[in-house]
């Protein structure tokens, strides 16, 4: 097994922190780190107590859900609430984070963003990161890492393609089969 590097490993942390989203038109995590310590975490949605996107669909004004906290804004907050400083912190996103994000982080004091997939990313927000100095880096994020059943996911995958083959699937029927799980297991034999 491959051993994930500390960038994947805390992005990793913030597509887990995500995955207890409750905002029905985007799943966001934030991690935020100091010297290799996750400090604080944060996904998007409701504020305790009020009901979440999923429960009762998104409360939508000018294109924009107000129901939702944003992931980066949820980690900072508890960073405020239980006395830990953000400030010089690295900040690991699954998103580009939204302007109003980005002014939270910069005003925060977080010295590196890194995110892992573009989402409407703001150019003012850009301008806004270069001129505080905050570092902005794209890591892409590879999901198969903590797959932890991609062996028997390609298995069982291979299994039904050698299955289609004694039934009398032809190849060219199967070749798009084949084509999707090289896609997303690498090359495998059949």
């Amino acid at each position: 097994m491959e051993r994930i590097t500390w960038d994947q490993f805390f992005m990793a942390q913030s597509h887990l922190l995500a995955l207890r989203s409750t905002c029905a038109r985007l799943a966001v995590g934030a991690t935020i780190v100091r010297e290799k310590r996750i400090i604080a975490g944060g996904y998007n949605g409701s504020i305790s107590g009020d009901e979440h996107c999923i429960e009762q669909g998104c409360y939508v004004v000018d294109n924009h859900c107000v129901r939702t906290i944003h992931a980066e804004t949820n980690a900072l907050l508890q960073c405020a609430k239980y006395g830990t400083p953000a400030n010089g912190a690295d900040l690991y996103v699954t998103h580009f984070p939204c302007l109003p994000c980005s002014k939270t982080v910069i005003q925060a004091g977080i010295k590196n963003v890194f995110y892992a997939k573009d989402y409407k990313n703001n150019p003012y927000a850009l301008e806004l990161f270069e001129k505080a100095g905050v570092n902005v880096v794209h890591i892409p994020f590879d999901e198969a890492k903590i797959d932890f059943l991609k062996d028997e996911k390609l298995q069982l995958a291979v299994d039904m393609l050698q299955k289609m083959r004694e039934l009398g699937v032809s190849h060219e029927e199967l070749f798009p089969y084949e084509e999707k799980v090289n896609q997303l297991f690498g090359q495998f034999k059949a």
